[in-house]
């Protein structure tokens, strides 16, 4: 056997044996085996979201917007929740909400209409659970974000396992 046939089998060995180590820790999120999400569809003024395969609706949630919701999203601050067509651009496990999947808002036209006006387009939306805040505010104050589209935790958990990075959001007034 010759010395790179040597290492390549011992490389071999080695990954093959940690494989059948320690079985994998279980997640203490749900997976989804079901049909792709290819939207998600955001109808503002009816307080729901629908996560789509094709034209048929896969699951369907009650929601919470930003604190001022009547309108698209143009300035930081303006508590408003962004109308348009934005895609699920990241994942974040370690949200202060529970979990969090990212809005890839602002994009260019919401960048170029704010720095027209000479102020900043914010950022930072996301569809997220209650968490605290939200625990403390809801129902009591149905739109309580600062801009992003809130669920309960239980729901974020189903929908962060249902969504994959570049899925559009289309969102409605």
């Amino acid at each position: 056997m010759s010395r790179t046939t040597r290492r390549t089998f011992t490389i071999s060995m080695l990954a093959l044996l940690a494989a059948c180590g320690k079985p994998q820790q279980p997640t203490k999120f749900p997976r989804y085996a079901g049909p792709p999400v290819t939207q998600v569809s955001i109808n503002k003024g009816e307080r729901r979201m629908h996560l789509l395969s094709g034209s048929n609706v896969v699951r369907s949630y009650d929601i919470s917007l930003g604190n001022q919701p009547v309108g698209h999203k143009q300035f930081e601050g303006d508590g408003k929740t962004p109308e348009g067509i934005y895609y699920v651009d990241r994942f974040n496990p370690r949200s202060r909400y529970h979990l969090s999947v990212g809005v890839s808002y602002p994009n260019a036209a919401d960048r170029a209409f704010a720095e027209g006006q000479g102020r900043n387009p914010g950022g930072d939306i996301f569809i997220h659970g209650r968490g605290p805040d939200g625990n403390n505010l809801f129902p009591r104050q149905r739109d309580w974000t600062a801009g992003c589209i809130a669920v309960a935790d239980e729901e974020i958990e189903e929908i962060y396992a249902m969504l994959s990075p570049g899925t559009p959001i289309v969102i409605f007034p």
